[in-house]
């Protein structure tokens, strides 16, 4: 047992160049944490990589690649500390990222989830795609951030240096108490990717628990170093596991009128590709949707008690986007 109130847990599949490039700043920033990295089953020199030149890094070995959901909640089952920061391997941290974010759960017990501020590693200057400064999503369960709605990515010019509540924190760099965790029975493995921690966020939400952004954290994510953008893969588990938590998480008396909406938003979104010459990402939606259909009973049973009816921030922000041209968080509301 260790007398660290913080676990820095990296999960790394095949991962041994980003964890040579990136895990000397979480060691050298990281003294108030224990770090570990949790690996699914590498087939690289990962571990090598570790033995050689982090000798202080702890590793839990899972015996498959079980994703990114299960991958945590194989490997977490073994980690004992108070709070837990779950890193992707292609962070970096920077002096006293940690500071903050401890003080906050010591002092704030109200707040289960929380997220820092969340830099692009390849243009420092500007947010990075996957959380930027806290997420949010809209009615129809599309994720959005301050300082990113859908492709427009903001600069960092210190308009997000508030702290405030948000909706759902990245899993880039996610920190939760891990009572909480526990209590929730961890990230859905159904989901194996993509989504998980929105819906994770969703189910604390359901629960009464806060959700918060910490600025004075900072983090800078490369992104897309699992799944890039264009990869069909990333296109099917984003527009499944979207349809998947909407039916977990919402309202029972939104829950088919939603999902219905959803479905032909799905339908607009595959002629789009099919008009930009991508016939392949309209197909993965028709087969997002079959998976979807072929889960739902099982995704029924999942509902808790309660669901929350004020879960979203705008009505449709693919209207404010695409109609309005609403590209800036700050001049939304």
């Amino acid at each position: 047992m260790t007398d660290k109130k913080i676990a820095v847990v990296i999960l790394n599949w095949n991962g041994a160049k980003l964890l040579e490039q990136f895990l000397p700043s979480v060691v050298a920033y990281s003294e108030k944490a224990t770090v570990y990295v949790a690996d699914n089953a590498s087939t690289d020199a990962s571990l090598e990589v570790i033995r050689t030149h982090f000798p202080s890094v702890k590793v839990i070995q899972n015996d498959g690649n079980y994703g990114f959901a299960n991958g945590y909640n194989v490997a977490l089952q073994q980690v004992e500390e108070e709070y837990y920061a779950l890193v992707n391997s292609d962070i970096e941290v920077t002096k006293g990222w940690l500071d903050a974010v401890l003080s906050e759960f010591e002092t704030q017990k109200h707040i289960g989830i929380i997220q820092p501020k969340i830099l692009d590693y390849k243009n420092k200057e500007y947010f990075e795609y996957a959380g930027a400064a806290g997420g949010f999503i809209d009615k129809y369960g599309y994720p959005f951030c301050r300082g990113r709605i859908f492709d427009t990515i903001e600069k960092d010019n210190g308009q997000y240096n508030d702290e405030i509540e948000i909706f759902w924190a990245s899993g880039a760099c996610f920190f939760i108490r891990k009572e909480l965790y526990r209590k929730l029975n961890g990230f859905d493995g159904d989901f194996f990717a993509h989504q998980e921690e929105i819906d994770l966020c969703w189910r604390a939400f359901n629960l009464g628990y806060k959700i918060k952004y910490i600025p004075n954290s900072v983090v800078y994510h490369v992104g897309g170093a699992t799944l890039n953008e264009s990869n069909p893969k990333k296109t099917f588990l984003n527009f499944r596991n979207s349809l998947l938590m909407l039916t977990k998480n919402l309202p029972a008396n939104q829950l088919f009128p939603v999902i219905f909406t959803r479905l032909c938003l799905d339908g607009l979104a595959g002629i789009q590709f099919i008009l930009k010459g991508k016939l392949i990402h309209c197909w993965v939606i028709l087969k997002a949707h079959f998976y979807f259909y072929h889960l739902i009973n099982k995704t029924l049973k999942k509902r808790s008690d309660h669901q929350a009816h004020n879960y979203y921030k705008t009505k449709s922000i693919v209207f404010t986007y695409f109609v309005k041209n609403g590209t800036v968080f700050e001049k939304l509301f």
